[in-house]
């Protein structure tokens, strides 16, 4: 009788074999990381926020990290890695976060209040005023906002004197449990003011809604920097516009070469006019598109209902960024348009300057032509005289030939003999040349 067989656990490598085995790649962690370089603020409500995006060169991004590490010796706090993207520190009574992205800085002052944040000073108070003003780069975004727990409707007069009798927007985000205000101007401070107000959020909810109110205005503003770089440029594009159109008209009548080539210098110029504008504007244009995504996206996450008298934010947002977004991309397109017409009329000048250039060819071959018939009979002509003229020296050698036969007593008569001898020198000379061209012809 057998005994019953038993499972056994399989051999498994253990857990630092496949680091061993497996080649990592080198940015790997780096990768992963990513997703939690940038985590959201935990905030702790009463708050005032203070929020400012900067715009830096590569010189003044160089020298943001020494800036922030001049802070830090001023609270005797740690300083940021050399390197940096981002940069997050408690200052006893305020916690900065400063981040890097593509072509901005922002820094984020974060300072808990007692009492009402719409009454208290802002986030700034307690920032050294020398040091903030040596802020490397220019401020595109600035915003003071009021993070309040108050419950219930707030009061007329209290909104009136925060937005400074500002005009407001607002709606209910987060599902309700948040109401969300804003001017959207600038106020007298420079800075634009928005008030949020939520009774029961958790640090980290609070967090995170602060985070997307503060993209919004920052993207919203970046979107629209490309705004002023489209007004300028139109008339520039209506005007190269213009030229085409001028250029195109006149081609239908250029017929002479000088004309074409002229048109096409012109051409060339205006060519190189539009490829100057598109390699100085494809970047803002491109980031534009993109900060307005962001922006989009951003208002959808908020999730925004009405608050009866008030209109929502994203309602005004879209309707006073949705313009100034078409109009960058209006001019776009049209330097886009204009570069593919411009090439389209460059091939077809090209194309009628070759044809040109063809029919100049078929005339110059046709002249090559009657030249070389002209050669082929002035040739024919010297081979016939050159047959007489042969048949003439080498009858004179036979003259010699006759002379000696004479002395050794032949009995031929001289002139017979010429007769006779002319025609047969005559064929033989026309077959030798007439042989020696022949070889030459299939030769070549």
């Amino acid at each position: 009788m057998t005994e019953p067989s038993s499972k056994r656990a399989p051999d498994w490598p253990s857990v630092d074999a496949p680091r061993a085995m497996l080649e990592v790649h080198p940015r790997r962690t780096e990768l992963y990381e990513e997703l939690h370089s940038r985590p959201s603020p935990l905030v702790e409500t009463p708050c005032a926020i203070s929020h400012i995006a900067v715009q830096t060169s590569e010189e003044e991004r160089a020298a943001e990290n020494g800036h922030l590490a001049e802070l830090c010796s001023r609270f005797s706090a740690p300083r940021p890695a050399e390197g940096a993207s981002c940069f997050y520190q408690t200052f006893g009574s305020f916690e900065l976060r400063w981040e890097r992205h593509t072509e901005f800085s922002t820094y984020t002052f974060i300072r808990k209040v007692d009492g009402d944040p719409m009454q208290q000073p802002n986030a700034l108070a307690q920032i050294p005023r020398d040091w903030l003003t040596k802020t490397p780069g220019r401020v595109t975004v600035a915003l003071h906002l009021a993070f309040t727990r108050a419950a219930g409707e707030l009061e007329a007069g209290d909104l009136e004197r925060y937005f400074e009798g500002q005009s407001l927007r607002g709606g209910l985000v987060r599902q309700g449990t948040a109401s969300l205000y804003g001017s959207f101007r600038l106020h007298s401070d420079g800075f634009g003011r928005a008030l949020l107000q939520a009774p029961s959020l958790t640090p980290l909810q609070a967090g995170r809604l602060v985070q997307r109110v503060l993209e919004v205005e920052t993207y919203r503003v970046m979107a629209l920097l490309a705004l002023p770089v489209a007004r300028e440029m139109t008339p520039e594009v209506r005007s190269m516009e213009r030229e085409l159109a001028r250029i195109n008209q006149e081609l239908t009548h250029a017929e002479q070469e000088a004309d074409q080539h002229g048109l096409l210098d012109e051409l060339s110029r205006l060519a190189a006019r539009v490829e100057r504008h598109r390699s100085d504007t494809t970047y803002r244009f491109a980031a534009t598109n993109a900060y307005y995504e962001l922006v989009q996206e951003r208002l959808r996450e908020l999730a925004e209902d009405k608050i009866p008298g008030l209109q929502p934010v994203h309602v005004f947002i879209e309707r006073r960024l949705a313009p100034g977004i078409r109009t960058c991309n209006a001019v776009r397109d049209r330097l886009e348009g204009l570069s593919r017409r411009i090439s389209q009329t460059s091939d077809l000048l090209r194309a009628r300057v070759e044809l040109s250039i063809q029919g100049q060819n078929r005339q110059l071959l046709s002249s090559m032509n009657q030249r070389s018939e002209v050669q082929l009979r002035l040739q024919q002509a010297v081979e016939g005289l050159s047959v007489v003229a042969i048949t003439y020296y080498l009858m004179g050698l036979l003259g010699y030939v006759y002379e000696g036969l004479a002395w050794a007593g032949l009995p031929f008569g001289k002139k017979l003999v010429f007769a006779v001898a002319v025609p047969l020198v005559m064929l033989v000379v026309w077959r030798v040349i007439h042989g020696v061209k022949s070889r030459v012809q299939r030769g070549s």
